[in-house]
């Protein structure tokens, strides 16, 4: 017989991959696995995946129109060893914008008698810009973790877009006293109240 091929998507060890990919969930603390003298094990230094962030916006709502406007907006996270802060902070900006565009203008409208999305393409597709927002910060905390890598930093793709849409849904809140629930937040949502 010839040799066994692997399937495909299944690793042949039982070892974790390396690198520094930080897609799925976080690594479980410890692991075990046994060396080459049985009944002995070694443990694997503790892997910590997670990123964190906090955002506060500013929502101002038009009483009699119901329009709002997001005048200000500060993120502040902690991602690990920064290596390119120029770039960081574009990343953190870029994200938070993509943020305040899902909470005041994505929505994905489905036909309720055939179940397609009926916006699908670009031409009603409303996005946010840095315009949007007069000010606009994002601060990071210095985090030095040698167990993530040897280099101690953590990817920050997506970090940014996290706690935006709630962040002004709950200034929203606070300034007019209603409390919205789904995405996106319009007008609507406060001409009633």
């Amino acid at each position: 017989m010839g040799r066994r091929v692997p399937r495909p998507g299944r690793r042949r060890s039982s070892r974790p991959p390396t690198g520094s990919a930080t897609s799925g969930a976080p690594t479980p603390r410890t692991r075990r696995r046994p060396t080459a003298s049985p009944g002995t094990t070694r443990r694997w230094p503790s892997t910590r995946w997670v990123r964190t962030g906090r955002t506060s916006s500013e929502v101002a709502v038009h009483a009699d129109t119901g329009e709002i406007r997001v005048p200000r907006m500060l993120g502040v996270f902690a991602a690990g060893r920064i290596l390119n802060p120029l770039t960081a902070r574009s990343q953190f900006l870029g994200g938070m914008v993509w943020g305040l565009s899902m909470a005041l203008h994505e929505e994905g409208v489905v036909d309720p008698a055939r179940g397609h999305v009926v916006n699908h393409d670009l031409a009603g597709y409303h996005v946010a810009a840095n315009a949007d927002v007069g000010d606009i910060d994002a601060e990071w905390v210095d985090e030095d973790d040698p167990h993530v890598n040897p280099v101690g930093a953590k990817g920050i793709g997506e970090i940014g877009i996290v706690g935006v849409a709630a962040a002004v849904a709950n200034a929203a809140h606070h300034a007019t006293g209603v409390r919205v629930r789904s995405l996106p937040i319009t007008l609507e949502h406060f001409l009633g109240a």
